[in-house]
């Protein structure tokens, strides 16, 4: 709840544990068991971040989230909630709420292209291996060289067919190109399509600064990502999640610290973010964690617990919430005890314990203060949701969708000239070359063949000619002295 320009989270019975919105960008966590409040929490945020005027972007991997856009309805489990708490401000209400989903279904279709994927976050989706994935970043390079624009998956998957075939050529300027490596790549793209994501890579691309919207009454949109089927495919789900928040990063203006973060994002499920992340991949993360507060932008990671987040990550998560954790391994007391180490202490009980003995909706709370440090932890209890509780049927889904100031500008997909078509024209040209060439050789050929059988029936009909004159000289010769004799034989007869 936004009060007195305080993100009031929770409350007990001494002070009420509120995020400072200028240290809001120095990102945060919430952790705790299933079942234990975490959904509540992030609602919670998410909707004073919208009071504050902060745009919200989070993944809605339940359905549950889109509550959001319609006000709550009292409850008696809600009004001894606040009652406990000492909350007497607390009023219902929606808040202006924007869906966008992958596969155009439950939302908005969020699209970007191959290129401002790149390929290293592609590898990851595909999950390539190091030697797939080097050859991958050789075809986007010599995409980019031959100024060939990869914008969806058929671009892609033809411009790897061109460099596969043309690979010699390559080799020398490139490096290494095996075929069994754009094979394997070719097989990834296929698996990767039947997973629907050909619906995520194509034009009109999402605009970065569509999340990043106020509506006229200075409240926040906030951005609810339909990820009820997205979820389902955890490496695309991850994948889409880590472009996004590198998409930011590289788009966002320098702003320093302001009064109010620009847009606050939230990461559900983020162990999913970090399971098999290469350490090449984790580096560049975590470099992004680190400098992305400087362009306005708080994230906010949501798992089971700290230890799903890599060290180096969780240091640079200031605002913290710990639902609670059950421990009935040693391997789980262990993790236990890690959490309770990371609170700054509060001597008037056990963080330990108290991690174990936390009831739905409370929680431990740790802030950043005025000074930019980790306030003692407190034990509290977690306000309610202002908007409603759950899921919302279709048809009201469907209302805010085409009530939305982006109704109708993503729908349709725009497929211009692309890597596809310039390598199909290049490929009927080269096609057309080899046949003109191969027309000219069979050409040349059959006029050779010619000229042979020409040559071939002169020497003939030269040596016939020889033949008939010899015979014809034999001939007259051997007539010629048949001649003499017969006419000798009748001179001797006619004189005797």
């Amino acid at each position: 709840m936004f009060v007195d320009n305080k993100i009031l989270i929770g409350k007990n019975n001494e002070e009420e544990l509120f995020i400072i919105l200028n240290k809001a960008n120095r990102h945060g966590l919430i952790t705790g068991a299933s079942g234990s409040g975490k959904t509540i929490t992030l609602k919670v945020m998410a909707e004073s971040f919208s009071s504050a005027g902060v745009p919200v972007f989070l993944a809605d991997v339940k359905g549950d989230l889109a509550g959001m856009s319609l006000p709550g309805t009292a409850s008696e489990k809600i009004t001894d909630r606040l009652k406990e708490i000492g909350i007497t401000s607390f009023e219902y209400k929606g808040f202006p709420t924007v869906f966008w989903d992958v596969y155009g279904k439950g939302g908005h279709p969020i699209r970007t292209t191959v290129k401002n994927v790149g390929p290293t976050i592609l590898s990851r989706m595909l999950g390539l291996s190091e030697t797939q994935a080097g050859v991958l970043a050789i075809v986007f390079k010599i995409a980019e060289d031959k100024k060939l624009e990869l914008i969806d998956l058929k671009d892609l998957r033809l411009a790897l067919q061109y460099v596969g075939d043309n690979r010699k050529d390559f080799t020398i300027s490139y490096g290494n190109i095996t075929t069994q490596s754009i094979g394997g790549i070719q097989r990834s793209l296929l698996m990767l399509e039947e997973q629907g994501a050909d619906n995520f890579f194509g034009e009109p691309a999402i605009e970065i600064n569509d999340f990043i919207r106020i509506n006229d009454k200075g409240l926040g949109n906030i951005n609810v990502l339909h990820a009820v089927e997205l979820f389902h495919q955890p490496n695309l789900y991850s994948s889409f999640l880590l472009w996004l928040l590198t998409y930011l990063n590289q788009n966002m203006p320098e702003v320093g610290d302001l009064e109010k973060p620009k847009m606050v994002f939230f990461f559900d499920e983020a162990h999913l973010l970090f399971d098999d992340m290469p350490n090449y991949m984790l580096t560049q993360v975590t470099q992004v964690v680190k400098l992305i507060r400087s362009k306005g932008i708080g994230l906010y990671f949501i798992s089971q617990t700290p230890m799903d987040i890599p060290g180096d990550i969780l240091s640079q998560l200031g605002n913290r919430v710990q639902h609670t954790l059950r421990a009935y391994t040693p391997a789980e007391q262990k993790i236990v005890k890690s959490v309770a180490s990371s609170f700054r202490a509060n001597t008037t009980f056990n963080t330990e314990e108290a991690i174990m003995s936390l009831g739905t909706g409370e929680a431990l709370i740790s802030f950043m203060n005025e000074k930019g440090e980790p306030n003692v932890v407190q034990k509290a209890t977690i306000l309610p949701p202002q908007s409603q509780m759950g899921a919302i049927d279709d048809s009201m889904r469907l209302m805010v969708i085409n009530q939305s100031p982006f109704k109708g500008k993503y729908d349709a997909v725009v497929d211009r000239e692309t890597a596809y078509e310039k390598i199909k024209v290049e490929q009927e040209e080269k096609l057309k070359l080899e046949e003109q060439k191969k027309l000219e050789k069979e050409k040349i050929a059959e006029e050779k063949k010619k000229e042979k059988e020409t040559s071939k029936a002169k020497t003939t009909k030269t040596k016939k000619s020889a033949a008939e004159k010899a015979f014809e000289r034999t001939a007259n010769s051997a007539l010629s002295t048949i001649g003499r004799k017969l006419g000798n034989e009748i001179i001797k007869k006619l004189f005797k």
